[in-house]
């Protein structure tokens, strides 16, 4: 649905030239969630305004269903973005007019009749939750009322893709949760491809099937969002796992040598991720039961993604040092990454 071949996006800022973003390739298929995450600065806003060209790429090509956009006549261009909606952080709606009139601002130029205007809109208000407020002003509604109505007014022209830019940064996580699940009716009943740029992990692992990472302007890595979260291999995707999950807290702890991280002669501290398949095994029962390894878990840490579970278990193994290796090899034989933190 959404290819970007080689994008890059360069300012100029006085004398200096600025490169938000450099030579960024993604193929986002049709009906998926993406998410794409950096911390600020990294250049994924850039990024996500030069899929619909409110950022013209200094470079590289932008497809849409297979249409180079960057090739396109002004007149064109313009029907081609209609098939591409967008929220944003701060709402952008129209405070002298009405939830009902933000909605159907949109469709002024549509073909439709006025009644079949009416009917779409209600429509919307119904899938958004929304029909008691169509006469209500954006200034007396609540932050995740108005991101409803702006998800309304964005779906508007029956977009094909929606583009959602910080679009929960400024909620509470009780509203994020609402405005997620929102987001993924639109994708199941709709079909609609949803791109989510965020710096929240949390966000992308409660919804997005893929993600892509970006740092100084490039995509650092990229993959199933499950297999990232569990598998991540640059420093800048496990900085942000660890936003998402208590696990880091040991380090904490053994920086202030906490008693829970006090081991006895041959105790060994380990961190243990259970991915898909293995984390519903009882591998921590059987290290005592076939291999007399006692397993004292400090804490952990357990998330579904997509259906799959994600788990972390920090734990203190010991056992006489024979016993010890073999049920280690047992642990790492039953595809348990398993990283010994302090021994």
């Amino acid at each position: 649905m959404i290819q970007l071949e080689q994008v890059s996006k360069s300012f100029c800022a006085g004398d200096k030239e600025i490169h938000a973003v450099i030579e960024v390739s993604l193929d986002i298929k049709a009906g998926e969630i993406f998410g794409i995450i950096g911390f600020s600065g990294a250049g994924k806003s850039t990024l996500v305004r030069c899929i619909n060209l409110l950022e013209r790429p200094t470079a590289g090509k932008v497809l849409i269903d297979g249409i180079d956009l960057m090739g396109l006549p002004e007149a064109r261009l313009r029907k081609e973005r209609r098939k591409i909606g967008m929220i944003f952080q701060h709402f952008n709606l129209l405070r002298s007019r009405t939830v009902y009139q933000n909605i159907a601002f949109p469709l002024r130029k549509s073909k439709l009749s006025k009644a079949e205007k009416h009917k779409k809109i209600i429509s919307l208000l119904e899938l958004v939750g929304l029909t008691d407020k169509m006469e209500a002003y954006p200034s007396q509604l609540s932050g995740g009322q108005k991101q409803r109505v702006a998800i309304a007014r964005a779906l508007a022209n029956d977009p094909k893709v929606l583009l959602c830019d910080e679009a929960t940064s400024a909620l509470d996580p009780q509203t994020t949760k609402s405005i997620l699940n929102l987001l993924k009716k639109v994708n199941n009943e709709l079909g609609i491809t949803i791109v989510i740029i965020t710096h929240e992990m949390a966000v992308v692992k409660d919804i997005c099937d893929r993600v892509s990472i970006m740092e100084l302007g490039r995509v650092v890595e990229e993959g199933d969002t499950a297999e990232v979260f569990a598998h991540p291999k640059e420093r800048l995707t496990k900085d942000f796992m660890d936003t998402a999950s208590n696990i880091n807290k040991i380090y904490e702890l053994l920086e202030e040598k906490h008693e829970l991280t006090q081991l006895k002669p041959g105790e060994k501290l380990v961190l243990l991720t259970y991915s898909g398949g293995n984390a519903g095994e009882s591998v921590i029962s059987h290290l005592a039961e076939k291999f007399h390894v006692q397993a004292n878990i400090i804490f952990g840490n357990v998330d579904i993604l997509k259906g799959k579970p994600i788990g972390k278990l920090v734990v203190i193994l010991s056992g006489d040092s024979e016993n010890l290796m073999k049920g280690m090899q047992y642990i790492r034989g039953r595809n348990v990454q398993m990283e010994v933190i302090r021994e």
